[in-house]
């Protein structure tokens, strides 16, 4: 096999959550460009909806399926669904996350609630996802992929609940990685700012001008914003067998931050 076959997904069949739009919308077509099928789940249907004919228009299977990622009998309904109607999962990504009112918050200022919900979809849910996806892989074996941030690293000022659960991501991508070796693979990747409507909403750049504005104060080393593609090229390598000896690592992908 040749290394540009190694980054092929012939055959495999792909679960994104968060596909509706955004990083996980281009994360499902890259998927899909390989050759992977890809169930996708978000819980706005037409969005799914969307991006199923795109993959579609690929020449790929697509099963859209309207999904509450911090729902535990949602993810088991996705999962259940995927191997009933594409076959047996061999790739799972955890990419719903976010935050969740577009508000960011001190955490001496974060309420319990918002907290709990940050946490909820941030980490709880990549928990969950990673059960289930491990119940569904079994023996077969296959490849676990959580969306972490480049906020899991540091002090993030009016960022804290968000960057506690994403680095709460990360030990626990470290620790499935060994609790499902060597059967399942699992690593995480770490965007740094790209501008997707929820990074929008959260830091108020709701226009090209500001958003140079706040680019120039953040001095990313590469001089641009990352792109949703550049999330999804990370995903499919760490997804295809390319990465075969990677495990239990997060791939930061910021543009030098």
């Amino acid at each position: 096999m040749s290394i540009v076959d190694k980054f092929r997904l012939d055959g495999q069949v792909a679960v994104v959550t968060g596909a509706g739009k955004g990083i996980g919308r281009s994360i499902a077509l890259g998927l899909a460009e390989a050759g992977a099928d890809v169930a996708i789940a978000s819980r706005t249907a037409s969005d799914l909806d969307k991006v199923a004919d795109e993959i579609r228009a690929l020449g790929r299977r697509a099963l859209a399926v309207p999904t509450d990622a911090t729902s535990s009998a949602a993810l088991e309904n996705l999962a259940a669904r995927a191997s009933a109607e594409l076959g047996a999962i061999g790739i799972w990504v955890s990419n719903a996350g976010g935050i969740p009112d577009g508000t960011p918050r001190y955490l001496t200022r974060t309420p319990e609630e918002n907290w709990d919900a940050q946490i909820n979809l941030n980490l709880k849910a990549v928990w969950m996802g990673a059960v289930v996806a491990a119940k569904h892989m079994k023996d077969a074996g296959g490849v676990i992929i959580n969306i972490s941030s480049r906020s899991a690293i540091g002090p993030q000022v009016k960022n804290g609940p968000y960057g506690a659960a994403k680095a709460g991501v990360n030990s626990l991508t470290m620790t499935l990685a060994h609790e499902l070796a060597p059967s399942i693979r699992v690593n995480a990747v770490g965007p740094g700012p790209i501008p997707t409507e929820n990074f929008d909403d959260c830091m108020g750049t709701d226009s090209e001008e500001k958003r140079e504005q706040l680019r120039s104060m953040i001095r990313i080393p590469l001089q641009r914003y990352g792109k949703e593609e550049d999330i999804a090229a990370a995903v499919l390598y760490l997804a295809s067998p390319a990465s075969s000896w990677v495990t239990g690592q997060c791939l930061f992908v910021t543009g030098g931050l």
